[in-house]
């Protein structure tokens, strides 16, 4: 007799989380085929430009399209933007491994607040540290950094038996604490940072070519992620006090 495993899916990610890269290959995918003009128009009304938020170096306050509106969307719209077809498909290779824990972890619209709050931060982060730049910045990288830490947060944590159900999400509550206190989460913290540092300011990437990287913003996203996930996670304490195991009572919601 040959037993046989059930189908599954070609794409075995959650809905959300394949909504969420295919938005982000359209945009891309629609913008490489338009003309040379109209990319730089896109780049200005929806990249992250620092010189929005404060003058350059020599004084000069620029006005860029968008006026107001385009300060409050541009931390947001930016990380649908990339600048190659290699810096696309790094971003998707990451954003499904580790966003698909994180995303059956909190469901999809918590998933879609944590995301665009991490990418948030990494804007913020690379604003404040480039004061006046004006250099436009794209990419998922920051918020997927923060994807990486909200994944540290349980998944390194939980252990091999406690999951929340039968998609094996860890059902660990996932406290900061509990996370820095452990080895695997700061072995794995400590490589990402490093090699941040290591290949950000040379602007060296693995593959030995030299790109201009935004590895402020990468920090901002991940720290982000890391001190923030607590606040979008919905296991919680059972009334017993325990850590969210189904062993300690019901649940406290």
């Amino acid at each position: 007799m040959e037993l046989r495993s059930p189908s599954q899916p070609m794409i075995n990610a959650p809905f959300v989380l394949v909504m969420l890269v295919a938005a982000t290959l359209l945009a891309f995918t629609l913008a490489a085929f338009l003309p040379q003009q109209m990319q730089e128009s896109i780049l200005l009304y929806f990249a992250l430009f620092p010189a929005r938020y404060a003058a350059t170096a020599d004084g000069v306050s620029w006005v860029f399209p968008g006026g107001f509106g385009g300060d409050l969307w541009t931390p947001f719209t930016y990380v649908f933007l990339h600048g190659s077809w290699s810096h696309l498909l790094v971003n998707t290779v990451w954003l499904l491994a580790f966003g698909a824990p994180v995303a059956r972890r909190l469901g999809p619209s918590r998933f879609l607040l944590f995301y665009f709050v991490c990418g948030l931060f990494a804007a913020l982060t690379h604003i404040f540290t480039h004061m006046g730049d004006l250099t436009p910045v794209v990419g998922a990288s920051g918020a997927v950094a923060g994807l990486m830490a909200g994944a540290a947060r349980f998944v390194f944590v939980g252990g091999p038996n406690g999951f929340i159900n039968e998609q094996r999400v860890p059902r660990s509550q996932a406290g900061i604490g509990a996370a820095l206190r452990n080895r695997t989460v700061l072995i794995f913290a400590g490589l990402w940072i490093g090699l941040n540092f290591l290949f950000g300011p040379t602007g060296l990437s693995p593959t030995g070519e030299t790109m201009n990287i935004a590895w402020e913003a990468h920090l901002g996203g991940f720290f982000a992620g890391l001190l923030l996930f607590g606040l979008f996670d919905p296991v919680q304490p059972s009334a017993s006090g325990g850590p969210g195991n189904v062993n300690y009572g019901e649940w406290r919601r």
